[in-house]
């Protein structure tokens, strides 16, 4: 499953590069769409039944399209995915994009988890901080846990940086132990 969602996310990325589209609207729309058919039960049905001919499958389509203001190329995307029975892949698919989007743009993901809410300037100092360690541009999500004593704890990827007040504790124990 992984290799097919890369695949297709590689391809869409092709396209919208090739095109020379906006790689933001583009992903706002297939993130749109996503959710779209994530919260309609019915819609992810018809779209997954093989009985139903693809001329309908694409007339639903081509009806939202046209309702939400999407893109020939994210159409084409959907549609492509539900000829080749993909369509249960598309929020996956969109993630991937996503992360497709983001890495042959020089930016790299960084979730945030600090035990308050951050401030701007605490934001910008500490995705800064981030950047120069990566060597890339960095998208930052923030999320708060409360059970974190104090600092942040970063998670770029596989790569974690624990700056929380427990890692560093830890550390210290760690190195009297040793």
């Amino acid at each position: 499953m992984a290799t097919v969602i890369n695949t297709y996310a590689r391809a869409f990325a092709d396209v919208v590069f090739a095109s020379h589209l906006d790689p933001a609207k583009t992903l706002k729309e297939a993130q749109d769409l996503a959710e779209l058919v994530a919260a309609n039960k019915q819609l992810r049905d018809v779209w997954a039944t093989p009985s139903i001919p693809a001329e309908q499958k694409r007339a639903v389509l081509d009806a939202i399209v046209q309702r939400e203001g999407i893109s020939r190329t994210v159409r084409n995307f959907v549609a492509v995915l539900m000829d080749h029975r993909r369509i249960g892949f598309l929020a996956a698919l969109v993630k991937q994009f996503e992360l497709e989007l983001d890495a042959r743009m020089g930016f790299a993901e960084a979730q945030i988890t600090s035990a308050h809410e951050l401030g701007e300037t605490e934001r910008a100092a500490l995705e800064s901080q981030v950047q120069i360690m990566m060597g890339k541009r960095v998208r930052a999500r923030y999320s708060r846990d409360a059970s974190l004593l104090g600092g942040a704890v970063v998670r770029v990827g596989s790569t974690i940086y624990d700056g929380s007040v427990e890692g560093q504790l830890e550390k210290i124990r760690e190195a009297i132990s040793s």
